[in-house]
């Protein structure tokens, strides 16, 4: 399965945000997709999950051969900032989560197995989700989208603020899933994109490129890609 993107653009009145997006991302590899803070991930993955429309331009999935439309099941949007009902504790839900997509989650399991799963204590399982810090709010909010088992998983920068050894788990977690699917993950951190992700895609002047592993393992290709991000953020 590959997920294709063709000559996508945005703009916000005068500012060209996206401007020819083309890429080919394949399935069971983490993608880092690596820009500096503006440079219009964010953007791209809200045109995907279709929170915004995109101004020109598609994207589809592919399968044997044949090309589809990308499904709102087909993604999973893992925000920086987690959105949970604050209302409602853990068990609640992860409950709601499951009763209302009941039909479309294969072979479900018990509630405790999902916790257990993310490392999630049995004393935090009936709390509050206000009161649920920020990296056990960003593991529910995984927790749904591994339960999902969407096509296409879009990470929007999920581990910048968590503390390390959060930031640790939820990595081991990633590699653990990313078979069957295309993950997508967003940082301006290097070297994080470095020891994720299996591939490098770097997205500068509003356009995408493949970047070599290889080349970044290199002081000097690290150097030159930083400086082409800082005169992006200085135009």
């Amino acid at each position: 399965m590959n997920f294709v993107i063709e000559h996508l653009s945005k703009h916000f009145e005068k500012k060209e945000v996206l401007k020819d997006v083309s890429f080919t991302f394949e399935s069971g590899k983490i993608y880092g997709l690596l820009g500096r803070n503006g440079a219009g991930k964010t953007t791209l993955f809200n045109c995907l999950n279709r929170d915004i429309r995109t101004d020109g331009g598609g994207f589809w999935l592919e399968e044997n051969g044949n090309r589809r439309e990308v499904r709102a099941e087909d993604i999973g949007y893992v925000l920086s900032a987690p959105v949970v009902p604050e209302f409602l504790t853990g068990r609640e839900f992860l409950k709601f989560f499951m009763d209302i997509n009941e039909k479309d989650i294969q072979d479900p399991g018990a509630l405790d197995e999902y916790f257990e799963y993310m490392s999630i204590d049995p004393e935090d399982r009936d709390k509050l989700l206000k009161d649920y810090s920020h990296g056990m709010k960003n593991k529910m909010q995984m927790l749904v989208n591994i339960i999902a088992q969407p096509n296409i998983l879009l990470l929007d920068e999920p581990l910048t603020s968590l503390d390390v050894v959060v930031a640790e788990e939820m990595k081991q977690l990633l590699r653990s899933l990313k078979q069957g699917r295309i993950t997508i993950f967003s940082t301006h951190i290097m070297d994080l994109a470095l020891d994720l992700c299996d591939e490098i895609v770097l997205l500068s002047h509003g356009e995408l490129e493949h970047v070599d592993k290889e080349n970044l393992d290199s002081r000097e290709f690290k150097e030159k890609i930083i400086a082409a991000l800082k005169e992006e953020e200085n135009e």
